[in-house]
């Protein structure tokens, strides 16, 4: 199969090109039909040549790419841009909660020697990692970005070297 790899390199359909979504495998031609498929992440995507514009199929978001002959670039999507509202709404909903754990610990503190003294502070650092769980799988799920794929075949080629 041919390779992309200079900037002359158009896009087209006999190429194996970098997948834009995992970033680790490569994605080709599907036998048979007029898609693309990744051999990492197995995502599938379809094609507009004349435009050099990759789309994927499998998701419910549309998330597309341009190929300026090296490597692949996001196409904004109308209305879709994270901008610095996400980025403080995002800070909000981690440190807020975390703000008000902490504030309610700071006044009302436990008495040293009591048995759940350590509480407070558990709570507090269960709250921050819960709520930035929660911001970060957000993140994961709109961009359809594969992390567990990347851990099988992480175990994968750990585990091949012993047979």
């Amino acid at each position: 199969m041919l390779k992309a790899h200079s900037h002359s390199d158009r896009f087209h359909d006999k190429g194996t090109y970098p997948c834009p979504v995992c970033r680790h495998g490569e994605i080709s031609s599907m036998l048979l039909m007029e898609t693309f498929a990744c051999n990492f992440c197995q995502h599938i995507f379809t094609t507009n040549f004349d435009k050099q514009v990759l789309k994927m199929a499998d998701s419910q978001l549309p998330l597309s790419w341009y190929w300026n002959g090296k490597n692949w670039k996001g196409i904004q999507r109308e209305g879709a841009e994270l901008g610095w509202g996400y980025l403080i709404a995002g800070l909000i909903f981690v440190l807020f909660p975390t703000g008000i754990i902490g504030i309610g610990a700071y006044l009302f503190p436990p008495l040293p020697d009591s048995p759940l003294s350590w509480l407070p502070l558990v709570w507090l650092i269960l709250t921050f990692f819960s709520h930035l769980f929660c911001l970060v799988w957000l993140v994961i799920e709109y961009y359809q970005f594969p992390i567990f794929l990347y851990i099988r075949a992480i175990k994968r080629r750990l585990f091949a070297s012993d047979y």
